[in-house]
């Protein structure tokens, strides 16, 4: 899906250069076009990645999906995982939950995770970056950088197969594990293979199979079986492992084949095979996020295996976390020191949820129904209490207190179904006066005061900074703490 042509002019100048349209680049480029910062993305393939990769949406990144305006559009196109359903010689064995669903919860407006194509992710997200203004310039990949004090200066190519060379305050690698950009700046990655055994990824049409259950084959011959329906589509995304001689086939006769060899299906009821990629899962992580004006994020940052959901997740989370700090030093001043809190607040981040997906999957998170996946997957639990942009002034806390750092909770705040994420909405920063008077703030700074309720009970007495990405930076009892905190973000 396009939604730019190839011959689009390249500007000479831009604020910030985003190479790689997934889900990365995407998200980066819609919270910057809100927040009308002039943004370049450029893509070297010739449109959006077309495959269901990373199909799971997690509660957190529901909210950033909300923020960004473009969760009405998910909600719509996805759906809840279905139960799995084990098969042995043609026989149903019996259901199972892979996640196990969460209860109602007013601090939690989306408890569980949704089901999307990734394919379906990257296009709602570039429809709604061309809502906002924003285009893609696809065929048009990297080929050099120098960076100077006040500068980058990318060598692009683009589709006619002409170089051009584009000047950018700040450059941002979302081009995946094996990122151009990141390679370019000299910034290594480590890693380790997690599982010796290769797999096999595709969307195909099938027949004979209800969608309703997502249909597992684990002790099929040649390694396990996985048969996902695909929200939205009439398809399903096949995930089948295989010995480790062994190089996956990605033809759609090899697909066809391996359904009816490791199923009770026939070759026959295998229709299209939309897309399909051999990976062997791995996890890596890059020495560090940024090198002078070029940040890292997403793929090119931290290589995750598939188990628990949370590689495309975790970029979204890089995205979201920089996009606000590029966006208060670029149009509101801040100090440019606000930057390198991207790197001390994402890093350690990465790297937990790395081991995370790596523990999973080494216990038979992708195939095995006696693993479950849990609250450590949901990343709601993510925050950046040791952060260098984090503040806990307060007092002699109850253990079980909510902290700076922490995710801001959502919470009912009348009786109308106003909720506080509705106050967070949008590029700002906003400050809660929770059981205390309300103190002049800043023009551009939202001010909202709670007494009582859901609200109160979850974030306890006191006045808390909402950061623009939704997490708490200062949480006081002073007022007078609120100016010299505010500045360091570029307010005054």
């Amino acid at each position: 899906m396009r939604h730019t042509q190839p011959s689009d002019r390249i500007p000479e100048h831009t604020d910030v250069l985003i190479v790689g349209a997934g889900p990365t680049g995407l998200t980066l480029a819609v919270d910057l076009a809100r927040r009308g910062v002039d943004a370049l993305l450029v893509e070297g393939a010739g449109e959006l990645f077309p495959g269901s990769r990373g199909k799971g949406l997690q509660p957190r990144t529901l909210e950033v999906f909300e923020d960004l305006g473009v969760l009405p559009a998910v909600l719509a196109a996805g759906s809840g995982y279905p139960r799995m359903l084990n098969w042995q010689d043609g026989e149903q064995q019996g259901e199972w939950d892979l996640i196990q669903p969460n209860g109602p919860d007013p601090t939690v407006p989306h408890p569980n995770i949704w089901m999307l194509p990734q394919w379906r992710t990257q296009q709602l997200l570039a429809d709604r970056l061309a809502e906002l203004g924003g285009r893609i310039r696809f065929g048009t990949a990297l080929a050099g950088l120098e960076q100077h004090p006040d500068r980058v200066d990318a060598r692009l190519t683009g589709p006619d197969g002409t170089g051009r060379t584009v000047s950018a305050r700040y450059l941002v690698a979302a081009d995946g594990g094996r990122s151009t950009v990141r390679r370019a700046a000299g910034v290594p990655m480590a890693g380790e293979r997690v599982d010796p055994k290769p797999a096999l990824v595709a969307d195909v049409e099938v027949e004979g199979l209800d969608r309703g259950n997502w249909h597992v084959w684990q002790h099929a011959p040649g390694g396990a079986l996985l048969l996902c329906p695909l929200p939205g589509t009439t398809a399903f995304q096949l995930f089948a492992q295989f010995g480790e001689d062994v190089e996956p086939d990605t033809s759609p006769e090899a697909v066809r084949g391996v359904i009816a060899a490791r199923s009770h299906l026939p070759a026959e009821a295998v229709g299209a095979v939309h897309w399909a990629s051999a990976f062997r899962p791995r996890a890596a992580l890059a020495e560090r996020f940024r090198e002078d004006r070029v940040f890292l994020a997403g793929d090119a940052a931290h290589v995750h295996s598939p188990a628990g959901g949370q590689g495309l997740n975790t970029s979204v989370q890089d995205a979201y976390n920089l996009g606000w700090k590029l966006g208060q030093v670029l149009r509101h001043g801040a100090p440019e020191e606000l930057l390198d809190s991207y790197e001390a607040e994402r890093l350690p981040i990465a790297a937990d949820v790395l081991e995370i997906s790596t523990r999973l999957h080494r216990a038979g998170g992708v195939r095995d129904g006696r693993l479950r996946r849990g609250p450590s997957t949901e990343q709601l639990g993510l925050g950046y209490e040791d952060g260098p942009l984090t503040v806990e002034a307060r007092k002699d806390l109850p253990e079980d207190a909510l902290r700076a750092g922490g995710r801001a909770p959502d919470a009912p705040l009348d009786g109308a179904g106003t909720r506080l994420f509705e106050l967070f909405r949008g590029p700002h920063v906003t400050v809660l006066a929770v059981g205390r008077e309300l103190p002049a703030v800043p023009a551009g700074v939202r001010a909202h005061r709670v007494d009582g309720g859901v609200a109160a009970a979850a974030y306890g007495r006191g006045l808390f900074v909402v950061r623009p990405d939704g997490y708490l930076g200062l949480a006081t009892d002073d007022p007078a703490d609120l100016p010299g905190y505010l500045a360091r973000l570029g307010i005054s």
